[in-house]
């Protein structure tokens, strides 16, 4: 790991730190750094706002997460950039910057939790704890080259983590290496020996490569080749409405459920704080504020029980020993600065929360890996596992990549 000691040109860092461990343990050696929305005791959170950061006062102690990771053995090096009230996938903030993407210098590095995917790609942190709602793990993972996990909703403790959309925002992991995502990751979730349960089918989920561009679909089907000859399970098609129900699409877990439900949710957390305190917004999320003002919570009432009935559809299909894949973005990185047009804005953000909303609104374990490359940038390819089948999931990652 490169230490920071060393020039620091990422923009990733809100705060460098050197927090040791409390004790010793199998994360020992390695270091961390923390997204902008979770505590650490003495230092203020910003949430990605400068105006949440001077409203309030520093934590007295650390999210229950971080203390997870110092009492493993792993030392925490910073707080790192978030997206304004993490309500964002691209990381370009008005108020701290666009960290770098070291895979892609030129292209954004996603958000919101771009600070983490910028210090672990750019070698100074070995992982990094984020949140992810509707991608903001996976996302950063995908456009910058790195292993990502969103977990099982509510399997890590969110104390200390500051509120944002409860039915659907998971703690997760990024890291450089499989080994470090896989340590981290049963360290959080407080898990015992690995289940035996073994992979014995590989899903290949149709609808998200038909929304993918076509490079990275022809990238997709290269990647399943090779995990076919290594497992020698040969992966099958499956389309959402086999999943759902006849008739359902792939676009309805985006369009007519988890987007509502997260909105609903965004109108009760953040919105009610910047209604009381009328703060200064950026430019980008005053846009998308605008939304959440125009909502009408009680219209989109039937989008939550919809939410539930897909959660139940798409997890009774899932079965125990199988994982289902596609990629984690349908696009490679944007370039820095081109989402400025209603047109490209709706493009990367419809499609991208087209394929990420799938595990949203099942709650389930994914796992992004970082297998692709169209025109020289890193994307991700996604595994996920049924609701609570984490451990399962990061076994069959490693029976599947090695």
């Amino acid at each position: 790991m490169t230490r920071l000691s060393e020039p620091d040109h990422t923009g990733a860092f809100v705060e460098h730190l050197d927090l040791p461990p409390h004790r010793s343990g199998p994360l020992d050696g390695l270091g961390f750094t923390v997204k902008d929305n979770i505590d650490i005791a003495g230092h203020k959170t910003s949430y990605g706002s400068p105006a949440w950061r001077d409203a309030h006062p520093a934590p007295k102690h650390n999210a229950l997460c971080v203390d997870q990771l110092l009492a493993a053995g792993a030392r925490c090096i910073g707080k790192v950039v978030a997206d304004e009230f993490t309500y964002s996938l691209d990381g370009e903030s008005q108020f701290y910057g666009t960290p770098r993407n070291a895979k892609a210098p030129d292209r954004i590095p996603g958000g919101s939790s771009s600070g983490s995917a910028a210090s672990v790609a750019a070698g100074l942190a070995d992982f990094s704890i984020g949140t992810d709602s509707g991608g903001s793990i996976r996302v950063p993972a995908s456009l910058c080259g790195l292993w990502g996990i969103r977990p099982s909703l509510h399997r890590i403790s969110e104390a200390g983590v500051l509120p944002f959309m409860p039915s659907v925002s998971t703690v997760g992991v990024l890291a450089a290496r499989r080994e470090h995502l896989d340590m981290a990751t049963r360290m959080l979730l407080r898990s015992g020996k690995a289940p035996a349960r073994p992979l014995r089918q590989i899903l290949v989920l149709t609808d998200a490569l038909e929304v993918a561009d076509e490079a990275v679909r022809t990238a997709v089907q290269a990647a399943l080749t090779r995990i076919a000859d290594r497992t020698g399970i040969t992966p099958e098609p499956v389309r959402f409405s086999q999943i759902a129900d006849a008739g359902a699409s792939l676009r309805e877990c985006n369009e007519n459920a988890l987007r509502d439900l997260q909105t609903a949710e965004f109108q009760s957390t953040v919105g009610n704080w910047i209604e009381a305190h009328n703060p200064e917004l950026g430019f980008t999320f005053s846009m998308a504020y605008g939304n959440v003002l125009a909502f009408d919570r009680i219209a989109a009432l039937d989008s939550l029980d919809r939410c539930e009935r897909l959660f139940e559809a798409i997890n009774s299909f899932l079965e125990p020993g199988v994982v289902i894949c596609f990629p984690t973005t349908p696009v490679i990185a944007p370039q820095k600065g081109s989402l400025n047009s209603l047109e490209a804005v709706i493009d990367f953000y419809d499609r991208t929360m087209t394929i990420t909303a799938f595990s949203g609104v099942a709650r389930l374990p994914e796992v992004t890996a970082p297998l692709l490359t169209v025109d020289g940038c890193p994307v991700g390819l996604s595994f996920a596992a049924a609701h609570y089948q984490d451990e399962f999931l990061l076994g069959a990652v490693k029976t599947m990549l090695g």
